[in-house]
């Protein structure tokens, strides 16, 4: 047979879109030819491909090869079609049996001795071959990643001589290997109970981990805002399979190491200050995700807030109502998941705190001025950290284990998942209609303190949401009075910008 039709998976975001890679033997003068939209990387592996095929004993056919990666109008990048047309020109040449290539896929870069070599971005292909019904043939160091993907039939192989070996019957490879998945709480060695004081910051975290909230710390330099920050994971509840596995398709884009220990444990993210836009939403000539992706289902910390330029954090307003970034080029659109939660720090003036008598009002408003008010209304809770006393950081007094306060906070998740099938902060304006009910006295409550505080109505509506976990943590099916001024409690900034504006 001189045409054979192998299937692979291409890398478009986190989707993996089919790819056929049709193989042709003709006569004439012997060549090869890739077409199919190839980038540089992919037309080399005419070469890799050659010595690949020689250097496994098998015998590289002296005709005209011509290699059609279809879709044709779909970029083609990288090395994990080697192992595609490899199989697909010895198949083609009759040297390895084509009866079942319909029903199997294969991804990997080629070695020029033969070796099977790890490619990235292996779960989204892994996942999709699993839903179009396929086997898979994948590089052995790719395959405990892939044993994430639920229902997948994986083959690991190492070289291209043992892919022939299965296929032929000589010599069978285990399919599935099994590779030990779980979630160790235990190793988690960041706990609440580290942090002295600051109850008022840990019943905000506990408030935003139950109901999905962003939360913002305001306060002087050593009063514990990174130190909450990166304790925060230790109290949320922990990622279902479907959310990890989206989480780890992200990573596996950019062939980080993902944990097959811990692989259910939250994201927490914390780029520096003086990132640009396209490192923290993503881009480049070839999007790739950047850090609110990685945070996907977890946590992006900023600190020092406002020295992060100001476009880069205007840069976070879409994917914070959306939950998604798209990347747009030239040469095509690129979705990426940015689901996460932000956790932002600041002092409340440039000299450290606006009480130091070291900077003027006006310094300390420009100062907070940096940060735009349609970011800080996308902000659910903000809270002010008073410095502790000597006293307090003296204090043996035991502190609040995460364990027990993520009792709490699951117990609260449930309750949300079970009434709406999502968590709070992600209530759109029917669902508030629905799930935020007020009596009328907490609503002329409501009204009165909205127009006092000259509130936009997209914080209103968060403080409804953040309300409405309050009740959940309280075990109230109801938003009381009680709730609701706990809520708007929770505007520290708001309120520290209105009162510099005042003078």
């Amino acid at each position: 047979m001189s045409l054979a039709k192998i299937y692979t998976r291409a890398q478009v975001g986190v989707s993996a879109p089919q790819v056929c890679v049709e193989v042709h033997l003709s006569n004439g003068l012997p060549a090869f030819h890739i077409v199919g939209l190839p980038e540089t990387s992919v037309k080399e592996a005419k070469e890799r491909v050659r010595s690949a095929i020689t250097n496994s004993q098998f015998l590289f056919p002296e005709q005209r090869i011509t290699v059609n990666l279809a879709p044709a109008d779909l970029p083609k990048e990288g090395g994990r079609y080697d192992l595609a047309i490899a199989v697909g020109i010895l198949a083609a040449s009759g040297q390895i049996a084509v009866q079942q290539l319909a029903n199997l896929e294969f991804y990997g870069e080629l070695a020029l001795s033969g070796e099977v070599l790890a490619v990235s971005a292996i779960l989204p292909s892994v996942m999709a071959a699993a839903k179009a019904n396929r086997c898979c043939y994948l590089p052995l160091h790719n395959d405990q990643l892939a044993s994430l993907a639920p229902h997948a039939q994986r083959k690991a192989v190492t070289s291209l001589e043992s892919i022939w070996l299965d296929m032929e019957g000589q010599q069978s490879l285990p399919i599935n290997i099994t590779h030990p998945h779980t979630h160790n709480e235990s190793i988690e060695s960041l706990d609440m109970s580290d942090v002295k004081g600051q109850e008022g910051a840990k019943r905000v975290l506990e408030i935003a981990a139950a109901g999905g909230h962003n939360v913002l710390f305001l306060g002087p330099p050593g009063t514990g805002k990174s130190m909450l920050a990166q304790r925060m994971p230790s109290i949320m509840p922990t990622l279902s399979a479907e959310e990890a596995l989206e989480t780890a398709s992200v990573y596996s884009l950019t062939g980080q190491h993902i944990d097959a220990q811990n692989w259910r444990k939250r994201p927490f993210r914390n780029p520096h200050h003086t990132c640009s836009a396209v490192a923290l939403v993503g881009g480049s000539s070839k999007p790739k995700p950047g850090e609110i992706s990685l945070a996907h289902n977890g946590i992006l910390f900023l600190d020092e807030l406002p020295e992060f330029e100001r476009k880069v954090l205007d840069s976070l307003r879409e994917p914070m109502e959306t939950g998604m970034v798209t990347i747009s080029r030239a040469a095509q659109q690129v979705d990426f998941p940015a689901r996460f939660q932000l956790i932002a720090a600041l002092n409340p003036s440039p000299t450290g705190h606006y009480d130091d008598k070291r900077a003027t009002s006006d310094q300390v408003l420009r100062y907070l001025s940096k940060i735009s008010g349609p970011f800080l209304d996308r902000i659910d809770l903000q809270v002010e950290l008073p410095r502790l006393s000597t006293l307090q950081l003296q204090s043996e007094q035991a502190q609040e284990a995460s364990k027990v306060i993520k009792e709490r906070v699951d117990r609260a998740y449930d309750i949300a998942l079970q009434r709406q099938g999502k968590v709070n902060a992600m209530l759109n304006n029917r669902d508030l209609a629905l799930y935020c009910k007020l009596a009328e006295g907490e609503k002329l409550f409501l009204a009165k303190a909205v127009d006092k505080l000259q509130l936009s109505p997209r914080s209103y509506h968060r403080i409804l949401k953040v309300a409405r976990t309050i009740a959940d943590l309280n075990g109230h099916s109801d938003i009381s009075l009680c709730a609701l001024k706990e809520a708007l409690s929770y505007r520290a900034l708001e309120r520290l910008i209105s009162q510099l504006t005042r003078y």
